[in-house]
């Protein structure tokens, strides 16, 4: 299956957190969206391994994403070894995206700037043609993604450029509500974390609004990108 935009993150979650509002967006204008979570987020506090596929599952759902697998790395201990590299190498070939989303490049959880660069490597290595790999019993072929682009998480980094998410912020909560058991619940027995508070739930609207407020929409989420961008023209601008 060919995607348009493969959304890789460390854990169940990541991508919703991080440019869930950029998916619903991109789905709405007929692209096809892949999700892939690296682990299974089973060091999570709250939660357990089966709860969050559950999760995974209805936040994709809400979504409409064409696609979602998880490749079962450890949470807690990614590293940019040969064995993780080719595990996305072979997703990237079998999705052959044009665009992949990434963890941001620095964060507060050591898994997210590791996966940045862990996943930023995998596409440059599924681009050579020397590097063999087989998806069920099938060689596969060499493919390279026009472009990365990191979303940003827990850190406030400075984006390269922000995507205006206006009409999709509510799908976006909504996809990160699906995860019920790391987010606010005031019924919850479980332990507290940062990111089960209530200020923390409130963040993802007014750091979507402060980005909106800089760029003249309401909402956005912002990016980081690899190399520089080139602009067909000014059509795509938000006045």
């Amino acid at each position: 299956m060919k995607v348009d935009i493969l959304a890789i993150g460390a854990h169940p979650d990541d991508v919703e957190l991080g440019c869930g509002g950029t998916i619903a967006k991109l789905i709405a204008e007929g692209k096809k969206v892949a999700i892939i979570d690296l682990t299974q987020g089973e060091l999570g506090t709250r939660g357990t391994i089966e709860t969050r596929y559950q999760e995974a599952a209805d936040a994709a759902k809400i979504l409409g994403i064409s696609a979602r697998e998880n490749l079962k790395m450890k949470d807690g201990f990614l590293q940019n070894s040969e064995e993780y590299q080719l595990r996305i190498v072979k997703m990237i070939r079998k999705y052959q995206p044009e665009i992949v989303f990434a963890n941001a490049i620095d964060d507060r959880h050591p898994d997210h700037a590791k996966a940045a660069k862990l996943i930023s490597d995998a596409c440059f290595l599924s681009g050579l043609t020397k590097i063999s790999t087989t998806y069920e019993d099938t060689e596969q072929k060499a493919w390279r993604p026009k472009h990365i682009f990191h979303y940003i998480q827990w850190k406030d980094i400075t984006p390269d450029f922000v995507i205006d998410i206006s009409e999709f912020m509510q799908q976006k909560l909504e996809a990160c509500l699906a995860y019920k058991t790391q987010f606010f619940d005031p019924n919850s027995s479980e332990p507290a974390t940062p990111i089960s508070t209530k200020d923390f739930l409130e963040s993802l609207t007014y750091r979507s609004q402060n980005l909106g407020r800089l760029s003249g929409c309401d909402f956005a989420e912002g990016f980081t990108t690899e190399k520089l961008i080139a602009m067909k023209n000014f059509d795509g601008i938000v006045l």
